[in-house]
């Protein structure tokens, strides 16, 4: 498995270099110099033949006055895994029927951490880490044996829909459907319902991206009614699914949705959120309310319900970018 990616860089660093350098009208001789380096070096850059530090892209944002932009396509991961953790995971790649429970504890423990950074770095930045580290698990899980194997399965289930939902967030459509759908393979062949549920949870996501409400209904519904899932997702689902409804026009559907998800918000209190979906709380879903709202014309209540469950968030998942769309339309809401 590739170690845990401890320096990050944005895959459109190398273009946005040379744009910038072209912008401020320097050769490549020229910006080398400025910034005290080699030209080929600068060349090795912009062509992506060699990955910058964080330190570097820090300092050829100061050198070409970039306003932090090259900066932030640079991040240092958390480090997850020790030395000794890397060693074993290796031994467990190239031995895979010698899967323990230690390498299963170690691997989830990497996804875990994966899905945090999408809450503060954009997907297509984590998009090649997360794939490469998706393949190489995908591949162990074809070869290893024991009696941890189905605990691997079951990790691989939630890696997949992960990823898809990384191609969704970047707006890879095509990629996130077809990834999706294996998910969706996978969740059924472990038997796991709250996976299940997610899976349909995001294609309606990318539906709802894609403008398309029959979509966003066809998937929520599905969501809401996945045998298995938790009333926290049922919740989200259906009052996704509701707004789906208010975009079509049909009021009476949205209204019975927004009403039975109403009715299951006591349970959704009382219950912890699946570790596959560890950002629902019960005042998640006031966005999605937000959003249905204002799509059947209560503007008040929408601009209320997106307030709070902004409000609502965890600090590191603020200024997440999946909170744009509804950031977006709440200034819309308001302006």
């Amino acid at each position: 498995m590739p170690p845990s990616a401890r320096t990050i860089v944005d895959p459109r660093f190398p273009a946005e270099l040379a744009r910038i350098r072209r912008v401020r009208g320097l050769s490549l001789r020229d910006l080398a110099r400025l910034a005290y380096v080699g030209k080929s070096y600068v060349h090795d850059l912009e062509t992506g033949r060699t990955r910058p530090s964080r330190e570097l892209a820090a300092h050829l944002d100061d050198t070409l006055q970039a306003g932090g932009q090259l900066a932030a396509m640079v991040v240092d991961a958390p480090t997850v895994t020790t030395p000794d953790d890397d060693d074993r995971l290796a031994y467990v790649l190239a031995e895979p029927t010698r899967l323990d429970a230690a390498a299963v504890r170690l691997l989830a423990e990497v996804l875990a951490a994966q899905r945090r950074l999408d809450d503060v770095l954009p997907a297509p930045v984590t998009l090649p880490a997360m794939v490469a580290q998706w393949s190489a698990v995908q591949h162990l899980a074809e070869r290893a044996a024991g009696p941890h194997v189905g605990q691997l399965h079951e990790l691989v289930a939630e890696w997949t829909q992960f990823v898809g939902w990384l191609h969704a967030e970047a707006r890879n459509d095509g990629e996130a459907i077809q990834v999706l759908i294996e998910a969706a393979r996978q969740a059924d062949a472990v038997d796991v319902g709250p996976l299940a549920a997610q899976v349909e949870n995001f294609r309606g996501y990318l539906e709802r991206q894609r403008g398309n409400p029959r979509g966003i209904v066809r998937h929520f519904l599905t969501a809401y009614h996945t045998p298995g899932a938790t009333a926290l997702q049922r919740v989200g689902d259906a009052v996704q699914a509701a707004h789906g409804y208010a975009l079509l026009g049909d009021r009476r559907s949205a209204a019975g949705l927004l009403g039975e998800a109403s009715d299951l918000t006591e349970a959704a209190e009382r219950e912890q959120a699946p570790v596959l979906a560890y950002w629902l709380t019960p005042t998640f879903s006031r966005m999605g309310l937000g959003l249905a709202y204002l799509a059947l014309g209560d503007t008040s209540v929408g601009i209320d319900n997106l307030r709070a469950g902004l409000a609502g968030l965890p600090p590191d998942q603020r200024d997440a970018g999946w909170t744009q769309e509804y950031r977006q339309a709440l200034a819309v809401a308001t302006g």
